[in-house]
């Protein structure tokens, strides 16, 4: 049979099913989509343009940064070391109010979307001011995205008012509900920053349209402690009395709860997103992901933004959320590798509503995969692919990655993005920034 691409490589590890590793096969792609994953020796049966030999390689399914605010690349550094609301208040919002502009958005996603190609990442969560310009980026770097209609009760540079938002929002979805790589999702900022009139339209719309609602809930104590001082209610009751707890809920951070509410949340079908290290950065407390997980939640992986991780590494974010979550349980054996990586893959995908084209290595779905090369010292030996994977692999082994079927990254080096225009713009912010801060 006459295909597109073949790889070969030493291990494929499909996340489905869970925890297994398959040595010596190779995954056969045509038109974007993955046509088979069979044993190397039974692959001269297909006929393919271009054929790669990884010998000392794993195929993963490419990595899914379930939360994100790509552009904020630009803030990397910019207020280290303090607590989630001053760092908010004094340092994060007074800058996005004198910089945010569309050039912003479009230089500062092009370095996110840079790294995260570099690291493995085919898929990016995104909440941030003109979701239009992220959204361009990406289809034009070959990166599949879930874009944000962003909601907030103050006026940005991208819409006055809560009823432009969801106008502008809607103008976004519209134009790229048939694109193969761009979905949408409503993204109202948090409990404490959208009020209950915008929340309550938010719900009916994603009933309507059938797009997944991205928030950041229960974060910080400050949060709870607003929300009972505002609405006599803490934020998961709030929203339950909405209606927003649905399997369309996607809840980041989650790292303030009590036992009645993740009962709550189980029976509602939402989804978590666990980020492991911007949250102990902050010190906003510890998201209860092995819990969450033994009761049936679906939890994946994000970073947040690079202003506050300050990175958006996800193989880090992988070893962070297992120790994490061992420590926290003084339980050696809660969130093993294997869910670690399905974590970063499929979890993801069923949170973001796209867990039928992406998120494992299966035929029919989208060939979104990625290389890390174990065959370095820092590898060796290896007994189990899995566990060397999310313990001792960096995003620095990611070799080559596909999104679509498209060669995104090639042998470390970006097919779709200039490196030196990258930099050359990082350079320009930094100076703005540094001058007028």
């Amino acid at each position: 049979m006459n295909i597109d691409t073949l790889i070969d490589a030493r291990w494929v590890i499909p996340v489905n099913p869970d925890g297994v590793a398959l040595e010596h096969h190779s995954v056969a792609i045509h038109e974007g989509r993955i046509h088979a994953i069979v044993p190397t020796s039974q692959a001269d049966q297909y006929q393919a343009e271009t054929r790669h030999t990884l010998d000392t390689h794993a195929l993963i399914p490419g990595l899914i940064n379930a939360h994100t605010h790509a552009s904020m690349n630009l803030l990397r550094g910019l207020a280290d070391d303090l607590p989630l609301m001053t760092w908010l208040n004094e340092h994060i919002w007074p800058a996005e109010q004198k910089w945010i502009c569309e050039e912003f958005i479009a230089d500062g996603t092009r370095l996110a979307v840079a790294e995260m190609l570099r690291g493995g990442v085919t898929c990016f969560n995104d909440m941030y001011f003109f979701p239009d310009v992220t959204a361009r980026v990406c289809a034009d770097a070959g990166m599949r995205a879930v874009v944000g209609m962003i909601m907030i009760d103050f006026p940005s540079a991208w819409a006055g008012n809560t009823d432009e938002y969801l106008h502008r929002g809607l103008e976004v979805h519209d134009h790229y509900r048939t694109h193969p790589l761009i979905t949408t999702a409503f993204a109202p900022h948090a409990p404490y920053s959208v009020s209950d009139g915008p929340l309550e339209s938010i719900r009916t719309l994603a009933d309507e349209l059938g797009v997944q609602i991205h928030i950041h809930l229960h974060e910080t104590r400050d949060e709870i402690k607003h929300s009972l001082s505002e609405y006599g209610v803490r934020p998961i009751q709030r929203l339950d009395k909405i209606g927003l707890l649905s399997p369309a809920l996607i809840a980041v951070h989650m790292t303030q709860l009590e036992e009645d509410e993740l009962e709550l949340f189980k029976e509602s079908g939402a989804h978590v997103v666990h980020c492991p290290e911007s949250n102990l950065k902050l010190a906003s407390g510890f998201c209860p992901s092995a819990k969450l997980l033994e009761s049936g939640i679906n939890v994946a992986l994000g970073t947040d933004s690079a202003a506050s991780n300050n990175d958006l590494d996800m193989f880090s974010e992988m070893r962070s959320a297992a120790l994490l979550a061992k420590g926290v349980t003084n339980d050696a054996s809660a969130l093993p590798a294997a869910t670690a990586l399905r974590m970063a893959t499929f979890n993801g995908a069923v949170a973001l509503g796209i867990a039928d084209e992406t998120g494992t290595l299966e035929a029919d779905k989208y060939a979104d995969i990625t290389a890390v090369d174990l065959g370095s010292l820092e590898s060796q030996p290896i007994y189990h692919p899995i566990s060397q994977l999310v313990y001792a692999s960096s995003r620095n082994m990611v070799s080559d990655v596909w999104i679509g079927g498209r060669q995104v990254l090639k042998s470390g080096k970006m097919t779709t993005l200039d490196e030196s225009k990258l930099l050359s713009a990082a350079s320009h912010w930094q100076a703005k920034v540094r001058e007028q801060s």
